[in-house]
């Protein structure tokens, strides 16, 4: 029905006045950013709460930022304000409030040497913590004190790796699963076939546990002044209240907060009688880089891989967290190797792996790029089997000592439900035409020419695909590659000795590696720009034809996903990744969730 003259003026109205009220809205939002940008006191200390999940990067958007909506800390935003605090001729320290920071041991290493890089510049850094476990005293270590309040604790007790089994509880179920792997330690469908830990997987747990160790006893050994022999025997005796830490010399006191302030007055001269004057980080974020002459010249493209590797767009999950989706790292690299503005890439994966054929549609990008420009690899805590094949190509490879990488291998499976549909009541047929079109059924094993097959597309990824490119990026024999390969996980100290990667180091290092390659200044700072871009902030309220706002029944899915204990959602997470297997679909990923505390 045709609208009457009086609709389409009312309509026509109507959005006049829309347009009005936003156009509004942004002025406002614009006079309130020039008016209430924060200052920054001259020898003022900036408080950086090490904190919360920070994810390896989050887009910040502009327009949601001048309306004052809230922006997520990553782990990137985290390092640049050090970078920023070290030029700032403003900003006399650094006070690190440690809580419970939710990375890895990669990006432990990575932040502590951002904090020696700004002691570089000759400014204190603090470290205070409530409760301190390895990785956060481990950070702590880099600072120039360590504080803990009077009732604090510290948990320097050692490293334990935990291993979960879930075969005993799907025997009850009546479902067998059956996997076709490659390597004698691609143990990731362990965990469902196994009780209890192969021996492949004991000595690669067992290796790891020991690089580990032996880094957090030289640590702790020359920042605190100790012998390595005294240093263990502190560990075997920890864990330990503050004032016993304080006695043993692993903290320079145990004080309350209040009191940490009154020490830093005292190490920037302030008088006896003057406050301390802070900045926290949210409002430091608001203060440019560019301003601080940091983040400007030629461009180089920083792509983030961040999440389990799998098909079409990048998404966050409930089950799988964050996802990277071969799509948008695709058109990212596209992208960026297309733009004549943009002198070299650095790929950021922090990634376990995940889909063969999305891992393989990501490295051809990354081929096609190098032969442009310079694509460097800058590895965060982890960067294996999926997150290595995206990453074996590239001009350099970059890792830190503790990142967990390797792991070239890859399997396939299925759940066999026979005995659970026995158990319930039900019974399955299939009609087929073709001699395995029923491959993928679920309530038979594979066996006799379906195993076969099964075997042979395996085989394919792994010895057509896998090793040979692993082989050509890293200049070394295929036999080398299967050698060090067979699923074999391996920390970023080893890995450099097999020749997997180039480098120690982080994000910077790999964007001063990238300049080298571009022969750009190297005494020039480098404009980054960031990929995949933010989502427009009123596209993530509206939705696009491209992408939509979750659904009502959807944030009730996460809300109760989430509250769920994490052992629990973990399994549910190897459970989606059982049912993309059920369409063929081949894995690349870490043979276990690695959690080393």
């Amino acid at each position: 029905m045709a609208m009457s003259k009086t609709g389409k003026v009312v309509l026509i109205v109507g959005g006049i006045v829309f347009a009005l009220i936003l156009v509004g809205i942004i002025a406002i939002a614009l006079l309130a950013e020039s008016l209430g940008k924060p200052s920054v006191p001259n020898n003022s200390v900036l408080v950086l709460s090490v904190t919360g999940g920070l994810p390896d990067y989050a887009p910040e958007d502009q327009m949601a930022r001048l309306l004052g909506v809230e922006q997520k800390q990553s782990f990137t935003s985290l390092l640049t304000q050090l970078r920023k605090a070290k030029v700032d001729s403003r900003v006399g320290g650094v006070l690190l409030d440690i809580d419970f920071p939710g990375i890895g041991w990669g990006k432990a290493d990575e932040l502590r040497e951002a904090i020696k890089d700004f002691r570089t510049s000759g400014k204190p850094v603090y470290a205070y913590m409530e409760i301190g476990t390895n990785r956060e005293y481990y950070i702590a270590t880099a600072a120039e004190k360590i504080f803990l309040p009077p009732g604090g604790d510290l948990y320097v007790n050692g490293f334990a790796a935990q291993a979960m089994f879930y075969r005993g509880s799907l025997d009850k179920l009546g479902i067998e699963p059956q996997f076709v792997k490659i390597g004698k330690y691609k143990n990731a469908p362990d965990q469902y076939t196994e009780k209890e830990m192969s021996e492949g997987q004991k000595e690669t747990i067992n290796a790891i546990l020991d690089d580990y160790y032996g880094r957090m006893v030289t640590t702790i050994a020359e920042t605190r002044k100790k012998s390595p022999e005294d240093v263990k025997a502190l560990i075997d005796n920890a864990p330990y209240n503050a004032p016993q830490a304080k006695t043993q010399g692993l903290i320079d006191d145990a004080i309350y907060r209040e009191q940490v302030y009154d020490d830093l007055k005292n190490r920037l001269g302030y008088k006896a009688e003057d406050k301390l004057r802070t900045i926290r980080a949210g409002e430091y974020r608001e203060i440019p880089s560019d301003s601080l002459g940091l983040n400007n010249g030629e461009k180089v493209a920083v792509i983030y891989a961040s999440g389990a590797i799998t098909g079409g767009s990048s998404n966050n999950s409930p089950f799988g967290g964050e996802m990277v989706g071969s799509d948008t790292i695709v058109k990212a690299v596209n992208d960026a190797a297309n733009d004549s503005s943009i002198k070299a890439i650095v790929l950021r994966v922090d990634s376990p792996g995940g889909s063969a054929l999305a891992s393989d549609l990501m490295w051809y990008a990354l081929e096609n790029a190098k032969a442009k420009k310079p694509v460097v690899v800058s590895m965060g805590d982890v960067a294996a089997s999926g997150g290595y094949y995206i990453s074996c190509n590239a001009d350099k490879i970059v890792a830190e000592p503790s990142t967990v990488t390797g792991s070239i291998g890859v399997f396939m499976g299925k759940p066999v439900l026979k005995g659970f549909y026995d158990w319930v009541g039900v019974n399955t047929q299939y009609t087929t035409r073709g001699k395995n079109a029923g491959i993928f059924r679920e309530d038979t094993k594979w066996e006799g020419d379906e195993l076969a097959k099964m075997v042979e597309q395996n085989n394919n990824i792994y010895f057509t695909n896998f090793v040979p490119k692993v082989a050509k990026g890293r200049k070394m024999s295929e036999e080398k590659v299967n050698t060090i390969g067979q699923g074999r996980v391996w920390t970023g100290a080893q890995a450099k000795e097999n020749g997997l990667i180039d480098e120690f180091g982080g994000l910077e290092k790999a964007i001063e590696i990238a300049k080298q390659l571009a022969n750009l200044p190297a005494d020039k700072d480098v404009h980054r720009i960031a990929y995949p871009e933010a989502r427009p902030f009123f596209e993530s309220i509206f939705g696009s034809s491209e992408t939509s706002v979750e659904t009502k029944e959807q944030q009730t899915q996460r809300a109760i996903i989430e509250a769920m204990p994490q052992d629990v959602r973990r399994t549910l997470r190897y459970a989606s990744i059982l049912d993309q297997m059920k369409h063929g679909e081949a894995m690349m990923m870490l043979p276990y969730e690695l959690e080393i505390k």
